[in-house]
């Protein structure tokens, strides 16, 4: 009976433990805070906003410059070839910089643009080695100003003197010229200065009826008879002298051999001999002597080096000859290996840099 009581003790004992444990695991519950954290901080913490807000801290790249360099280029009057390599160097020297515009502009010529490269109203021109030099030494006609800020970049082309007749004129020579109505080009382009030049060292400049017209305009007037004749300076062939064949019978005049005898050239040493081609012109089938100037693209001395330099070496490129021999047959004369042929005047320093790097070696008194 002792032994029944104490074995009913131990078990009430051990049932009393085991509630207690029961208890205690019942009484835990509160405490499982850990599986309640991650909550708060999934919609508290400003983990999710990072993103957001890093590229904020990274600066905006710069934006692209729209800012464009607008440029003029002077040419020549409408026929003329000044105005036809004008027109297609702008094109390309623009084409290759986004961020140029060049604007080619028709003018009265190579006195025109070299007055107008030099105030700086074109950045470009082309001029007459002829006037660079003479404007340079301020010894033009009547025109006693110093032209220092017309720098040279490159020679293009011979510009050719044409002496175009009708046939029905009667002129044969030189001598025949007194009384005759001659065109001699626009009023202060390159043309007239040279025939200017030529008329007065001859002593014909009071004998001839001189007009100032454009050579398309003379072709036209020559061919309903109102002129016996007009004087070129241009790259050969020209159109307009194609187009006096079409409207009259035509003859090419000898200048260089009376010009030899009169003494011309040892005045005016710039000048060099070359004949017209026979065949190059319907009614024309010998050559004809006659002489030269070298037509040359020039800049404004404020026209930056890089700018300069930068369009030879465009132009000059595979691509920028290919264009500009498209443009006119004289072109096959603009070729890097004549390098610097025909300057006796200051070049651009973007241009002795360009010329430089070819290996062309160039004066002191060029630079």
């Amino acid at each position: 009976m002792r032994s029944f009581r104490s074995t009913r003790g131990l078990m009430v004992v051990v049932l009393m433990m085991v509630m207690a444990l029961i208890l205690a695991a019942c009484g835990s519950t509160p405490a499982a805070t850990p599986t309640e954290a991650p909550a708060p901080a999934a919609t508290d913490a400003p983990v999710a906003e990072a993103p957001t807000e890093a590229p904020a801290a990274t600066p905006e790249p710069p934006p692209v410059s729209t800012e464009r360099l607008r440029l003029s280029f002077g040419g020549g009057p409408v026929g003329g070839v000044f105005q036809v390599y004008a027109d297609t160097l702008a094109i390309i020297v623009a084409d290759a910089d986004p961020n140029l515009e060049i604007t080619a502009e028709g003018t009265g010529g190579s006195a025109e643009n070299l007055r107008s490269t030099n105030s700086g109203d074109f950045q470009f021109g082309i001029v007459y080695a002829g006037d660079v030099a003479l404007g340079a030494a301020g010894e033009l006609p009547q025109d006693p100003t110093q032209y220092t800020s017309v720098l040279a970049v490159a020679p293009l082309y011979g510009g050719v003197i044409h002496l175009v007749v009708s046939e029905r004129s009667g002129i044969q020579s030189v001598a025949d010229l007194p009384g005759k109505r001659i065109a001699l080009g626009n009023a202060g382009s390159g043309a007239a200065l040279s025939a200017e030049r030529y008329f007065t060292h001859m002593g014909l400049i009071d004998q001839v009826q001189v007009e100032y017209l454009g050579y398309s305009q003379a072709a036209s007037a020559m061919g309903d008879g109102q002129l016996d004749g007009f004087w070129i300076l241009a790259g050969f062939p020209n159109a307009s002298v194609t187009e006096a064949t079409t409207v009259t019978d035509i003859r090419l005049i000898d200048v260089y051999n009376p010009g030899v005898e009169g003494g011309f050239f040892e005045a005016y040493p710039f000048y060099s001999a070359r004949n017209l081609l026979g065949g190059a012109y319907t009614g024309v089938d010998e050559d004809v002597p006659s002489f030269q100037d070298t037509a040359l693209w020039v800049a404004n001395a404020d026209v930056s080096e890089d700018v300069v330099y930068n369009a030879l070496t465009t132009v000059f490129g595979d691509d920028g000859m290919s264009r500009l021999r498209a443009a006119h047959p004289s072109a096959s004369e603009v070729a890097l290996e004549n390098g610097i042929t025909g300057i006796g005047s200051r070049l651009h320093p973007g241009a002795v840099r360009f010329w430089e790097e070819q290996g062309v070696t160039i004066p002191d008194e060029l630079k």
